[in-house]
């Protein structure tokens, strides 16, 4: 945040001069009061009256020049250091390795990008300002007050302690029920989210009852917060509003009762009445300042606590960026997470244009493969080579950029078609290339029957298109890229048999393109190179379609419970 400050420091100079110069017009305004009560409507004096007149016209406009320029590079300033600070966050979180998210709420870090950096905003910019000038402000007109009539500052002065601890007060309680709504909106939120975005299964499942007494109940529960916060500002800002009406009759009182006297002008009485209307403000908004910036404080703080993380995966000193291209090999590969071991000495090789799958059972580490391969996480033990190179003296963009990947969790953006197949390449790839991997993907077909065929825009996480479309736009993503490694991580398990068949061969073809085929399905791997059986993290079986038949284990186990009731038939 320093820097962005820094940065801004010419903003903040032109605000803070703008600040002083309106808030000094408004703190010695009273004074020109002062003068026409006393010197023109008094003394019937006509050349002060001129002056007095010019002087109310000029310090209107000066002020409402002032207030514009102050307003204007103050907030400027708060939405540049703001703004800085998400990118910063963004390219922070961007570097963040794949366990920190494991153990993070996706919430938090929402949080923290969008709501926080809000809260340093009203810090750096209105707020912050707003407070800045409330002390100004009120120091002035003290000083004033005091130049004046000290006895008569007293009694202003002697309500101050009683107006602030109110105003404090009510801050507090009314914090208290922000919170609350708070926490009522963020459930009554999630309950909505979850039952429009499931609408289907509700429906299906007759739940309707059930999800709209669970709806009833949080709707309640935030209605009952909001109330609750009605009922306290209802209770203390009439007070609120009473006490400076008391002390400014008494200021009436005591200045009339003296000015009667003699003891004081009559344009002196003016003039603390005045500043006794004026003073209040500062005072009144105390509590919501103060609320505001220690917001905007703790949010920092959040904020800063995840720039602190330091990223596990990192490019190493020895890393340099060249043509990456040829042979993948795990040499002995052990991986452990959380003290808990996922891979165990697991080694094979993947000779350019060749294809390797792997089966297991959910849990044998099928997917750690992947993950390792992507430098999501890093080996515990052995290491993972690209055409002999250790992957971890690799650049971390060139590891990513040799392999192209398909989960079985399809992740679309809400945007058009083309737009999330040439996703990364969004400058560089043609529509020829898109419409190419969208055709060898068998997507052709729905896409062009889109209503805006390829720049028909996708609904958020791809709602609207059936588990097989999703996944067949994912593999045109991926194909799209053209990378050395195709990994398809059990990416066929909503597509129907025929259509599976038809993107193998389209895969097949591709004899400039490794791949790594994990499935569940016999037919997904059948026509590998070579085909590993993992369970509980190690190798148990390897060898072709006909080699691990032959050796009846636990491959032969699967092949016979997906094919055996069909032979049998057959037979």
């Amino acid at each position: 945040m320093k820097k962005y400050i820094i940065k801004n420091w010419w903003r903040y100079l032109i605000g803070g001069i703008c600040l002083i110069c309106s808030t000094a017009i408004d703190v010695l305004l009273p004074f020109v009061t002062l003068s026409m009560v006393d010197d023109v409507i008094v003394g019937r004096d006509m050349a002060i009256f001129k002056r007095d007149i010019i002087l109310f016209i000029v310090a209107g406009l000066g002020r409402a020049f002032f207030q514009f320029v102050k307003e204007y590079n103050c907030d400027m300033a708060g939405c540049h250091v703001a703004s800085g600070l998400r990118k910063d966050m963004m390219r922070h979180i961007f570097s963040l390795h794949k366990g920190y998210f494991d153990k993070t709420n996706t919430g938090e870090l929402m949080a923290r990008v969008k709501d926080d950096a809000g809260n340093v905003w009203d810090l750096t910019g209105f707020v912050g300002m707003l407070f800045t000038e409330a002390v100004i402000y009120f120091t002035g007109v003290v000083i004033c007050m005091l130049k004046l009539d000290w006895k008569l500052s007293l009694v202003s002065f002697a309500f101050m302690p009683l107006l602030a601890y109110v105003a404090l007060h009510l801050e507090k309680k009314l914090g208290k029920d922000f919170d609350d709504i708070s926490d009522k909106n963020a459930a009554l939120t999630k309950t909505v989210e979850e039952n429009v975005t499931g609408v289907r299964t509700v429906k299906a499942f007759s739940a309707e009852g059930s999800e709209m007494k669970k709806f009833d109940e949080k709707n309640e529960a935030y209605g009952q917060a909001n109330k609750q916060f009605a009922y306290d500002l209802s209770v203390s800002d009439p007070l609120l509003g009473l006490i400076p009406k008391i002390m400014q009759v008494c200021v009436v009182a005591v200045g009339g009762y003296a000015a009667i006297k003699g003891n004081i002008t009559y344009g002196t009485l003016v003039a603390f009445v005045s500043y006794s209307i004026n003073i209040v403000w500062p005072i009144e908004n105390l509590g919501w300042m103060l609320s505001l910036l220690s917001q905007g404080v703790a949010g920092y703080k959040k904020i800063k606590k995840v720039m602190a993380v330091e990223p596990e995966i990192t490019d190493s000193k020895e890393s340099e960026s060249k043509d990456h291209t040829g042979e993948l090999s795990f040499e002995n590969v052990s991986f452990e997470i959380d003290g808990k071991q996922v891979l165990s000495d697991v080694s094979f090789k993947i000779p350019k244009g060749k294809t390797l799958g792997i089966m297991g059972a959910t849990g044998a580490g099928k997917s750690s493969v992947v993950n390792l391969i992507e430098r999501f996480y890093d080996t515990s033990e052995g290491c993972i080579r690209i055409n002999g190179e250790d992957i971890r003296k690799i650049p971390l963009r060139d590891v990513r950029a040799f392999s192209s990947v398909v989960t079985q969790d399809v992740f679309l953006f809400s945007d058009t078609v083309t737009e999330n197949v040439r996703l990364g390449f969004k400058d560089s790839m043609d529509k020829k290339t898109v419409k190419e991997a969208i055709r060898k993907a068998c997507a052709k077909d729905f896409v062009e029957n889109l209503t805006d065929r390829y720049d028909a825009v996708i609904g958020e996480k791809g709602i609207g298109l059936s588990g097989g479309q999703k996944q067949r736009l994912s593999i045109a993503r991926a194909l799209a890229k053209q990378a050395d490694l195709l990994i398809l991580d059990d990416s066929t398990s909503a597509l129907d048999m025929e259509t599976e068949v038809m993107i193998q061969r389209e895969i097949r073809e591709k004899k400039d393109m490794s791949k790594i085929i994990i499935g569940h399905r016999i037919s997904s791997v059948k026509d590998a190179d070579e085909i590993i059986v993992l369970e509980n993290g190690c190798i148990k079986e390897r060898g072709t379609h006909a080699e691990l038949l032959k050796k009846k284990g636990l491959y032969y186990g699967t092949y016979e419970a997906q094919y055996g009731d069909y032979r049998k038939a057959v037979v």
